[in-house]
């Protein structure tokens, strides 16, 4: 039977490889009747999308910020047309 220590050791470690078999039934059955675990999985699944989520926000941002001011405006002019054209009633 694993420990709460080994049960979140495992969590963790099953974020950065995969888990053998008897590690995942280890791990699923303390999961089974721990809540804590249970909750402290939850929280690390969701510290990671939020790192995704973030890293691509970063990235968006270091896209942006390489184009120059004329061509974000460029951009932005084209958007808002195109945005115009699409919102057009037809006849």
């Amino acid at each position: 039977m694993l420990t709460c220590k080994d049960a979140s050791h495992l969590v963790s470690q099953g974020q950065d490889r995969p888990l053998s078999f008897r590690e995942r039934w280890g791990l699923r059955i303390h999961l089974w009747m721990c809540v804590n675990c249970r909750r402290f999985e939850r929280q690390i699944a969701l510290m990671r999308r939020l790192l995704r989520l973030s890293d691509r926000r970063a990235e968006a941002k270091a896209t942006d910020q390489a184009l120059s001011a004329e061509a974000r405006e460029r951009i932005n002019r084209a958007l808002a047309e195109q945005q115009r054209q699409h919102s057009k009633p037809s006849a």
